[in-house]
């Protein structure tokens, strides 16, 4: 492992080293006076109800919750251990944050840790409470949060290790004093309004402090910042703390600097991770709601760049609400208000930026009027939505030829042939660090099924093995070249050595969508890459065309993977043509070139891990594989067909 910090040193500028070194510094002194520091009760005003929460009859969400496939139970509060990893039993220990290192075991997750403590559960507890008015509920409320505070003192433990944590709780603690009604109920609950001044208000006035003095900086400024930024802007615009002003300029600013900075013009994401676009999105429309209610309202700049970010998203969606998963996904959420594990959140950003923009676009990809729209915009937000008008659009390809994304499409209501071509950067910042060496792969959805699929993630800092796999370029339908990924990783969420995609050709016409495309990630292989997707509308047909340029004189051995949905049947019907099938699905006849050989590959563990699928974070499952490996010696050219029937 001492080799990461080698690696995660050496995509350091001088100017992060320097500030990093200042950080430290800041430790030293944090350690010996501010951990120790005694926040005492201040008198805080707050501004009443910011989003105007109307809570109807939601039922009676569970006291319980799945954490990655495991089961935690949090209806009892004594037997709660805050810094356990639920999955090994394992517990961190409460070391000084700053001298915690969680790579250290790599049997030990903080990844579990960190997501029962983001304690988005707790909103639930306030819906229920504030649905039967149910004492028990309140109480359970106050007591998790004192067992917390009683088990991760300022600064000790795995808890206040990353800034980003620190700032879900803020969210979080700000959806639930606004479900409770805080101000009203401490009027009238003595109790509880001991427990807000003695308790709560400190212990999220620390939590702002953290906050504001250990921003993600340098090549860690990704989603991280954004969420810094967010979460300290809602608790700056809720509290009425001593610093509350200045933390508000600071964050504001702060966000007005990271929607542009960290999206295209198009609103494309630049961490290229499909998955994470819902997470970052919720923290721009969180506190966009919130600068509206409370006068401090965001640029027209901001309120356009967060429009065309919807308008990816829109794009992005097949009729089904399915994404393409490139990237990382780890199945986050900014905050929980609707607790159908159903629920897609992608479908309901939609619903509310078709109350925002009163766009029936949005309308037509979203999920309807949910619980999380309920509770940001209430019953006025529930009038607008249903005063847009229903439409129903045939939908064709979009190409995004800046940002390297190409979505072809042929769409007529639910009838719909999706492909997603990927020619886009590896990642943001020197890190890229949730990026996959995905370039020039394809996934194919049929009717709102996934067909040819990106396997997924699976797991960040634990089973490096594993890790390796789901980001390399062999769980990707692209091209290997000579047993080496396209780009050098680092370790976990650090890549080291990255290519550069770039579009060389683009037409669209009446008939036919073209890309050809290539990178540069196997140059010192002496190849070239060059891809070409051609879609015959009419046909309902792909051919995929991979020409690899050969420049040194020497055998290159190729690797050419076709990642198939575990949902779906895969027979040989000859020696280069498969039907891939399901119930109520189109067929999809797939040909590969005749110079090939293939086999079916599924859930292989050895020579090399091949043939598996993470429908969602530390999970996984075997899924077929269409896998052909040859070598040539000179620039070769390999053509398949897909066609729909």
């Amino acid at each position: 492992m001492n080799n990461w910090y080698i690696n995660r040193l050496m995509t350091m500028s001088v100017g992060e080293i320097y500030y990093r070194v200042l950080q430290q510094i800041r430790g030293y002194f944090e350690e010996k006076f501010t951990q120790k520091g005694n926040f005492k009760s201040e008198k805080i005003d707050s501004i009443r109800d910011i989003l105007g929460i109307e809570i109807g009859e939601p039922g009676a969400i569970p006291y319980s919750l799945d954490i990655f496939g495991t089961h935690f139970n949090f209806h009892n509060p004594a037997e709660i251990k805050w810094q356990k990893d639920i999955l090994s039993g394992e517990i961190f220990k409460s070391y000084f944050y700053r001298k915690i290192n969680i790579r250290k075991n790599p049997d030990l997750s903080a990844k579990y840790v960190w997501e029962i403590n983001r304690l988005q559960f707790l909103t639930g507890i306030c819906i229920n409470y504030k649905s039967a008015m149910n004492q028990q509920d309140l109480d359970l409320f106050i007591q998790i949060n004192r067992s917390w505070i009683a088990q991760n003192p300022f600064l000790a433990g795995v808890n206040w290790y990353s800034n980003i944590e620190i700032n879900l709780r803020l969210i979080t603690w700000f959806l639930c004093w606004e479900i409770l009604e805080a101000e009203n109920l401490m009027t009238h609950n003595s109790e509880f309004n001991g427990f807000v001044q003695n308790e709560w208000l400190p212990l999220i006035k620390k939590h702002c402090i953290y906050s504001y003095n250990n921003p993600s900086k340098y090549s860690s400024a990704n989603n991280h910042l954004i969420s810094e930024y967010a979460g300290l802007f809602v608790a700056s615009s809720k509290w009425n703390f001593k610093e509350s002003k200045k933390w508000l300029k600071y964050s504001q600013s702060g966000l007005e600097r990271e929607i542009i900075k960290q999206h295209s013009k198009e609103g494309i994401n630049k961490e290229e991770a499909a998955e994470y676009i819902q997470f970052i999105t919720d923290f721009f429309l969180l506190t966009f709601i919130i600068g509206e209610k409370t006068g401090n309202a965001f640029s027209d700049r901001y309120k356009q760049r967060l429009f065309k970010i919807f308008c990816y998203i829109y794009d992005l969606l097949d009729c089904k609400g399915n994404f393409p998963k490139y990237g990382d996904e780890d199945d986050g959420r900014c905050f929980l208000l609707d607790f159908d594990k159903k629920v897609n959140n992608f479908q309901s950003l939609l619903t509310s930026a078709a109350i925002l923009f009163s766009n029936p676009e949005f309308k037509s990809k979203s999920n309807g009027f949910d619980m999380k729209n309920q509770l940001l915009f209430g019953n006025e937000g529930k009038k607008i939505y249903e005063s847009i008008p229903e439409v129903k659009n045939a939908e064709g390809s979009r190409f995004y030829a800046g940002e390297g994304h190409f979505i072809f499409r042929k769409r007529q209501d639910n009838e719909e042939i999706y492909l997603h071509f990927d020619a886009a950067p590896l990642g943001f910042l020197s890190i890229a660090a949730h990026g996959h060496a995905d370039a020039l792969s394809f996934t194919l959805n049929i009717d709102g099924q996934p067909v040819f699929i990106d396997p997924g993630t699976y797991t960040y800092h634990t089973e490096p093995e594993w890790r390796s796999y789901f980001i390399g370029t062999l769980a990707h339908n692209t091209i290997r070249v000579n047993d080496k990924d396209q780009a050098v990783n680092g370790g976990p969420t650090l890549w080291i050595k990255k290519y550069k995609s770039s579009v060389i050709d683009l037409e669209v016409n009446k008939i036919t969508d073209h890309v050809r495309a290539t990178h540069n990630g196997y140059l010192k292989e002496g190849v070239q890459h060059i891809r070409d997707i051609v879609f015959d509308r009419f046909k309902s047909e792909f051919q995929i065309l991979d020409t690899l340029i050969v420049t040194k004189n020497r055998k290159v051995e190729l690797e050419i993977p076709f990642h198939i949905h575990p949902d779906m049947s895969v027979v040989r019907t000859a020696e280069n043509c498969f039907l891939i099938t399901k119930d109520n699905i189109r067929t999809t006849e797939f040909f590969l070139d005749d110079k090939l050989h293939s086999e079916i590959i599924k859930g292989q563990l050895n020579p090399q891990i091949l043939g598996w699928y993470s429908g969602s974070f530390l999970k996984k499952e075997p899924t077929n594989v269409i896998y052909c490996k040859t070598q040539i010696e000179c620039t070769t050219s390999f053509k398949f067909i897909i066609k729909i029937k």
